[in-house]
């Protein structure tokens, strides 16, 4: 049976006897496409004469029996920055009432008691809706590392039965659930977007497009028995296969280059998907949520409104901190919000003391804001920079020539950072939880072995960044039509000898060994000493350990990191070896 003839069954089932205009109306089908649909379903013992149900057409209906719903509720939800540190998207509240309840209750109007919540970012702060609403939760343990295909691939049971698929995080003028339906569909809203995979052609099937005519997604579907198994099938598939890690739970969905649903089309004015703070705003004004802690902040330092704070922009998530733009006053900010378990790893009020130290020298990012005890800074946004291009020899010569220029400013500050003593702090981290990795304390001696050398061939002390990575070089154009170089984010910056910044850049991306000592060339103009370039491949084993525990501690909070972590502790073994041989050779122990 094709979807028109469902589409007015289910209006016939929903509404009782109507005429033929006000099927039209109902279903957007035209006079002609009804009255030929209808002919049909008398022909084939769906309808009566009369346009009654048959016992046929009750029996297909009652197949069609909405049982249960996935709601998918685990991610961190960045591009609602600030909120989304404070309150799970799941839980903000547009005109008074919270998104996912008011899913839940439309879920239940509709007869759907069965109802399970996926959940990993505060999951915490979802296990009261056990109570009030009567859902199941389900964590997914790997939502850091995995995206939504993984967090439905857990609820598989629910899917075996007629089942409803959405997200959290959208909102319905009118409830698009029904107790019946007769086919399995997919929402999109009648609003084009040029970053959507799928258009809809003339038999309401969806297609796959890469153009950018797509039509708007909104999350919603509808998934019959017989597709929930096809589904279940497919995701099990992909999920074993770590390059469908990012995948979202639609990939599943198709067949080839077809959805395995139809197309289930609806208002753009009546659907709001709700992704970013201004979109809150935007539905509704006067929504708690917004009146968050940090915007609070801004204000505060602006000396301006909530509604003065545009173009708020998550920025790529990095390492240790989350970060967002915004405009204010005509210029742009970058907000930095500390990330997971960084109270334990960075000393906020060493660090405020560090750019208080370098303010002024043109080295370091414009810092207007800086909060020791939260860890919030404020830096001015540094319109067209891009970051060092590890390929360009001149982007790192300049690189260089930066960081031994900082490095003869000899600024001192009062904190040191011991590398050795880091390494055992951030395994004292880890709770008990043996390292990750087998020959972890074999390593570990080895990269101990190299501390004797390392002290004996110090030959100074100085404020040393301890984070020199290339991504935390910034080329920013200058008025005179070229560039100029900062070094950014300060936060381990403390005494150390300045050949670690050597030693960190390189470790960062694991280079051959040429590579790395045409980057000691580069800094050492005037010819580096062999003890002292051996040194540097000490402190790459060393720094390669210590990034590498760190990372196993981000682990341990949920926070994965891919190859990095692995490369880190590669380049403690690598690095190690080298040095035997290469000191051998020196002829020193």
């Amino acid at each position: 049976m094709d979807i028109k003839k469902l589409d007015l069954l289910t209006c016939l089932y929903e509404e009782g006897t109507v005429n033929q205009r006000l099927l039209s109306g109902l279903s957007g089908y035209s006079l002609g496409t009804v009255n030929r649909s209808l002919h049909s379903l008398v022909d084939t013992g769906y309808l009566k004469q009369d346009l009654q149900l048959t016992e046929k057409a009750l029996s297909h209906i009652e197949a069609g029996k909405m049982k249960n719903a996935v709601i998918l509720a685990a991610g961190f939800g960045l591009r609602m920055v600030p909120i989304h540190t404070e309150t799970p998207k799941a839980l903000l509240e547009v005109h008074g009432e919270r998104l996912i309840e008011r899913q839940i209750k439309q879920l239940h109007a509709a007869g759907i008691e069965r109802i399970c919540v996926i959940v990993g970012f505060m999951k915490e702060k979802f296990e009261y809706l056990i109570d009030k609403f009567g859902v199941d939760l389900i964590v997914n343990p790997a939502y850091t590392a995995k995206n939504n295909l993984h967090s439905l691939a857990l609820a598989a049971e629910y899917l075996r039965e007629n089942c409803y698929i959405l997200p959290c995080d959208v909102w319905f003028s009118e409830s698009p659930f029904h107790r019946q339906e007769l086919y399995s569909w997919y929402m999109v809203s009648d609003a084009p977007d040029n970053t959507s995979s799928v258009r809809v052609n003339r038999k309401k099937e969806l297609l796959f497009t890469a153009d950018s005519n797509g039509s708007a997604m909104v999350g919603l579907a509808c998934i019959l028995k017989e597709q929930g198994q096809q589904l279940v099938c497919r995701m099990q598939t992909l999920c074993k296969d770590p390059r469908h890690d990012a995948a979202f739970w639609e990939d599943a969905l198709f067949q080839g280059n077809k959805m395995i649903t139809m197309a289930k089309i609806i208002s753009k004015d009546k659907v709001l998907e709700i992704n970013t703070y201004e979109q809150l705003r935007e539905a509704d004004a006067n929504s708690n949520q917004l009146q968050t802690e940090t915007i609070s902040t801004l204000c505060t330092i602006f000396g301006t409104t909530p509604k003065q704070i545009t173009n708020i922009e998550v920025l790529k998530k990095g390492m240790t901190n989350r970060s967002f733009l915004f405009s204010v006053k005509g210029r742009r900010y970058i907000m930095r919000i500390p990330g997971e378990g960084t109270n334990k790893l960075i000393d906020r009020i060493g660090e405020a003391a560090v750019y208080e130290t370098i303010s002024g020298a043109g080295i370091a990012d414009d810092v207007i804001y800086i909060n020791p005890a939260s860890g919030q800074k404020i830096t001015r946004y540094l319109d067209g920079a891009r970051t060092c291009n590890v390929s360009s020899t001149q982007d790192l010569s300049r690189c260089m020539t930066l960081l031994r220029r900082f490095h003869e400013m000899e600024f001192f500050v009062e904190r040191s950072f011991d590398l050795f003593e880091t390494i055992n702090f951030y395994e004292s981290l880890w709770d008990g939880i043996p390292s990750a990795y087998d020959d972890y304390q074999r390593t570990k001696e080895h990269v101990w072995s190299l501390k004797p050398f390392i002290e004996a061939h110090i030959e100074r002390k100085t404020l040393t960044h301890i984070d020199a990575v290339p991504a935390n070089f910034l080329f920013v154009p200058d008025t005179h039509g070229g560039e100029e170089v900062r070094l950014i984010d300060w936060e381990y910056a403390a005494m150390q000898d300045p050949d670690v910044d050597l030693a960190m850049f390189a470790a960062y991306g694991l280079p051959e060994r040429k590579v790395v000592d045409e980057l000691i060339d580069l800094y050492y103009i005037e010819g580096c000493p062999p003890a002292i370039r051996i040194k540097i491949y000490c402190y790459i084993a060393v720094c390669g350990l210590l990034w590498s525990n760190w990372c196993e501690y981000k682990s341990h909070l949920g926070v994965e990191f891919g190859t990095y972590s692995l490369q880190q502790y590669r380049c403690a073994k690598t690095y190690y070896n080298l040095v035997q041989q290469e000191i051998k050779q020196l002829g020193e122990t």
